[in-house]
């Protein structure tokens, strides 16, 4: 079988490092954004950047939505809905929410699309170094026919069943930011605590090196909140609204999540204050 186009709507941090990974792979690649100016460098490494959804997708085999939440989602492939065609395999990778993504999968239904939900982990460095690691339920024929496209932008995929519209795929990448939330929360407030006890913050970070405590991503974030580089990797605004999913749909769970609670009221308050627009790490500065 012949190397399928790629259809990307969204070109985001993520959206764009993806169709970079899909390109240095050799994959005819489309791109589509809402502000087109943040599409076209996407030009300069050989994608056609289309005038809207429609165009982009028309022909394709595959089409990934890399959007900022499930409306966001779902304005893009209704936009789109003239170009797509039965049988196309979407990968639809933004995280969403159950209730979001239960939107998407009706649009699915009705226009005949091959939907995998395969929701991405990971920030700009891993997209565009195509290291992400992808969680994704679809069936066999979407698994076969997206293969050389998910090799192009994933380290990895983790494959959790064949229904699609049972958005384990959604379910499991909520679980999974729960625990990058609270990562970076702990890592901020660990060192704030430091700095307002009168301790050189770094000791925090270099005390843990290298045990159990430790993790790359911990050093990684300290790093940033140590040195103000709040340059966004995994948006602030956009960590906002993955916490309120969790609430919701710990909500509908009937769980009472202390932590995810007061983390989603954290980042609420960065947004808040002027920070929704740099790195998540930013948290740090409303401590």
């Amino acid at each position: 079988m012949s190397a399928p186009t790629v259809a990307v709507l969204g070109t985001g941090i993520m959206g764009a490092g993806m169709a970079r990974s899909l390109r240095r792979a050799g994959l005819e690649v489309r791109v589509w954004n809402r502000t087109a100016a943040r599409a076209q460098p996407l030009a300069e490494a050989g994608a056609l950047v289309a005038a809207d959804p429609a165009e982009a997708v028309r022909g394709a085999q595959v089409v990934i939505t890399m959007l900022t939440d499930g409306p966001a989602a779902l304005a893009a492939i209704q936009a789109a809905a003239e170009g797509v065609t039965e049988g196309q395999i979407w990968l639809q990778t933004s995280t969403v929410g159950v209730a979001g993504f239960a939107e998407l999968a009706d649009f699915a239904a009705t226009h005949g699309l091959d939907l995998v939900d395969a929701p991405v982990l990971g920030t700009r460095q891993p997209a565009e170094s195509g290291q992400l690691l992808v969680f994704a339920a679809g069936s066999e024929r979407a698994r076969e026919q997206a293969a050389e496209v998910l090799s192009a932008i994933a380290a990895r995929t983790v494959w959790l069943g064949e229904d699609a519209a049972a958005a384990t795929a959604t379910r499991l990448k909520l679980v999974v930011n729960s625990w990058v939330l609270a990562t970076v929360t702990g890592a901020a407030e660990a060192l704030a605590l430091a700095e307002g006890l009168g301790l050189d913050p770094r000791l925090f970070p270099q005390t843990i090196a290298g045990g159990g405590l430790d993790s790359g991503y911990l050093q990684g974030k300290s790093a940033a909140m140590l040195s103000g580089d709040f340059t966004p990797n995994f948006g602030l605004a956009t960590a906002a609204k993955d916490a309120r999913l969790i609430l919701a749909e710990a909500d509908a769970a009937g769980l009472q999540l202390d932590l995810a609670t007061a983390v989603a009221e954290r980042f609420e308050r960065a947004v808040k204050a002027g920070h929704g627009e740099k790195d998540l790490s930013a948290t740090y500065l409303v401590s």
